[in-house]
């Protein structure tokens, strides 16, 4: 097995274990319907939980009035996303949080370098034409170089989703190897699947193999603009791929959802998804992230209520 803190360096592509792909959706519609009522988590133990989702998050601005004062005040969010008088009603008003990374396009990328200056948070950068994925490649990598010149130590990419709808494996490969290759080791990447246009759960599945076979950090549900982002079903069967991947290479994959995920109640599921099919190692920033905007106040707000008894006003909980 591959040391814990190894990044995964991706492997050729096997596509007999590709082909050989097989989903039963029913089954994965009746595991998903049962994690809300099974996995309920209370009072302490609810709080600890939340507080770690905190962590986990990759805050993030994604639109097109951008600019560089929302994404000073995003990164100030970003360095104390729980208020410090919060924490130490929690008992950890000496313990560092803060979110996993801050998340914006290219062209924002050296706003949030210099904001976030001084502090370990990392930068990430969406690319590759997100969110479509359809300019010509050499653009796309030239997104990813332009990135990483700026100071961006993630990027998330985003593949072209015909590779997948017609079955050219070998294509989705090379595009994404070669996306790999530019990050280098400069910069971890994450692999947008963009569930919500793949057609079917096995193509997910088939998709999060091939991705990871060709060296993706983090696999991640979604962009956030397709009609349908991260659902349950999509993360069960993309754990499980990561789980197949573990076991057959010895090397951990992150998870990524994102799109949709606005209240806490959806995080503690997908903390006990990742939990139960993947192990407590995926609970932690390292190997699981949150893409969201809005997420914060709300579990900002359950926290104020486990203090208080009470819920706080949204504007006691401003963005930055």
């Amino acid at each position: 097995m591959a040391p814990k803190n190894d990044r995964n360096p991706g492997m050729p592509l096997d596509l007999d274990w590709v082909m050989g792909a097989h989903i039963n959706r029913s089954a994965v519609e009746r595991r998903t319907a049962t994690l809300p009522g099974r996995r309920s988590i209370k009072k302490e133990w609810q709080a600890a939980w939340l507080l770690r989702a905190v962590t986990c998050i990759d805050l993030t601005t994604l639109s097109g009035d951008d600019t560089p004062g929302r994404v000073k005040r995003l990164c100030a969010k970003a360095k104390q996303p729980v208020r410090l008088d919060m924490l130490e009603a929690l008992g950890v008003g000496e313990e560092k949080i803060t979110v996993g990374a801050v998340c914006v396009y290219p062209h924002r990328v050296k706003d949030a370098v210099e904001a976030l200056r001084g502090t370990d948070i990392p930068v990430a950068s969406v690319a590759t034409g997100f969110p479509a994925g359809q300019t010509p490649l050499a653009q796309r990598v030239a997104e990813i170089e332009q990135a990483i010149e700026s100071g961006a130590r993630e990027i998330d990419v985003v593949i072209h989703r015909t590779h997948v709808l017609t079955g050219d494996w070998g294509a989705l490969y090379d595009e994404v190897k070669q996306f790999r290759a530019t990050c280098g080791s400069a910069a971890h990447m994450k692999t947008i699947l963009a569930t919500g246009d793949l057609g079917t759960l096995k193509q997910v599945y088939q998709a999060s193999l091939v991705a990871m076979m060709a060296g993706s950090d983090f696999i991640k549900t979604s962009t956030g603009k397709e009609k349908t982002n991260a659902t349950f079903e999509v993360g069960l069967v993309m754990a499980r791929a990561i789980r197949e991947y573990w076991e057959r290479t010895g090397y951990k994959v992150g998870f990524k959802p994102a799109g949709g995920i606005g209240k806490a109640k959806q995080v503690l599921v997908w903390q006990a998804l990742m939990r139960d099919e993947l192990g407590a190692e995926w609970l932690m920033p390292d190997l699981f992230r949150i893409g969201a905007s809005e997420l914060l106040t709300d579990l900002e707000r359950q926290l104020y209520h486990h203090i208080t008894g009470h819920y706080a006003a949204r504007h006691h909980m401003p963005m930055g």
